[in-house]
């Protein structure tokens, strides 16, 4: 998947606006935050929320695209949680937007309850 967006983000972009690529992705791991083990976690999101955070996100300084894949259901102990690719300019205008996103779904979009 990643390939593909940077391909696709590459292709679409004006050369002159387009220096940096950052991704994340996401894994169930098989300790809770607090270290308990788990078997994974049920996860869902909210869908109206995320596409205004990431309308809100791509008008930010600098920002050539935002992608954003999140999985939902039931989900294991090694399985992809969430992809997300910020492309911009330079790292200055990159690095805060994909900060402040990440944290906006981690705490205001994603919904996640811990399978012990």
């Amino acid at each position: 998947m990643f390939d593909r967006w940077i391909a696709e983000v590459k292709k679409q972009a004006d050369p002159e606006g387009l220096g940096m690529v950052l991704i994340h992705n996401g894994l169930v791991r098989a300790t809770s935050k607090e270290g308990r083990p788990v078997r994974g976690m049920t996860l869902s999101y909210d869908t109206e929320k995320l596409e205004r955070a990431v309308a809100e996100h791509r008008k930010r300084e600098g920002i050539t695209d935002i992608r954003v894949w999140i999985n939902s259901g039931e989900l294991q102990v090694g399985d992809d949680i969430m992809r997300l690719l910020v492309a911009g300019r330079f790292r200055t205008d990159v690095l805060p937007v994909f900060e402040s996103l990440l944290t906006m779904i981690k705490r205001e979009i994603v919904r996640e309850q811990e399978i012990e």
